[in-house]
């Protein structure tokens, strides 16, 4: 299904909906062009809005039959999320992923795409337009940064492992306290920012794994594959491979090696607090 003329036809979609709807609106929104949906850390602007819009009719016309789950769809239509579970070949989309570093003027924010079918991931796209970044991945293939391949490796030996957790502002108060216990000797945490922009740092071998309390596959489909054909792995708390579909435990991480991410679930799953 996914040849290398429909990734590089995709891959241009989203070239075009960031230079059409996002970078010229970038350190240009106005007031009236930002809004928050379910709360005041849900930041959506007219770029996320436009660009997704866009997306939509460049991919479905470019893949007759498929169907699309875009964040900003799925919050007109809660219903539409169904379709990763079907049959049909899904675009799954963030057209503007850290939107609150899009609405502050930094670079740090991407647009997200991912092409699923029957709960696989078979291509991704991570752009970052403001730092002329085009991360790629399709399954089986590897995964690639402007045309060069990534290598996640893994950590020195004895080294302290650099993890980008969920923001408290969108974890639970249960999951904090669980994530917490990675404040210790052998962990350097940190608030998470734009999440395509920290997997694909992961990819990179730049962050040695990622620890995320949610699973909206917006957020993660892209980053999960670019970070699997890189070589890392992407664990439930379970222990178990995680599932694009949802039904995880959670929390989950995404790592450089397996070794690295077993090591961070035996971290968390003593904080838990039915461990006892």
């Amino acid at each position: 299904m996914i040849d290398e003329e429909l990734a590089a036809r995709a891959e241009d979609a989203v070239r075009r909906a960031a230079a059409v709807e996002i970078m010229p609106r970038w350190r240009q929104l106005a007031e009236d062009e930002v809004s928050s949906k379910s709360g005041p850390h849900d930041v959506v602007t007219v770029a996320d809005r436009q660009a997704e819009r866009l997306l939509t009719d460049a991919l479905t016309a470019l893949l007759p039959g498929s169907l699309v789950v875009g964040e900003e769809g799925v919050y007109e239509d809660p219903a539409s999320y169904d379709a990763l579970r079907g049959g049909a070949p899904v675009w799954i989309i963030d057209p503007v992923d850290g939107t609150r570093q899009f609405v502050r003027g930094g670079p740090g924010f991407c647009t997200l795409l991912t092409l699923a079918q029957h709960g696989r991931l078979l291509a991704s796209w991570t752009y970052l337009p403001a730092q002329d970044l085009m991360a790629t991945a399709r399954r089986g293939a590897g995964a690639w940064l402007n045309g060069e391949r990534l290598r996640a490796g893994s950590p020195a030996p004895g080294a302290s492992l650099d993890i980008a957790l969920t923001h408290p502002d969108f974890a639970t108060e249960e999951h904090q306290k669980i994530m917490a216990a990675l404040y210790t000797p052998g962990f350097e945490p940190r608030p998470s920012g734009s999440v395509g922009v920290e997997y694909l740092r992961v990819a990179r071998g730049h962050l040695d794994a990622l620890v995320y309390t949610w699973e909206k596959a917006w957020d993660h489909a892209a980053g999960l594959l670019l970070v699997a054909e890189a070589g890392g792995v992407a664990l439930a708390a379970d222990g178990s491979p995680y599932r694009i579909t949802g039904g995880n435990a959670l929390p989950f991480t995404a790592a450089r090696d397996e070794h690295t991410a077993r090591r961070i679930l035996t971290v968390l799953a003593a904080a838990r607090p039915d461990s006892a």
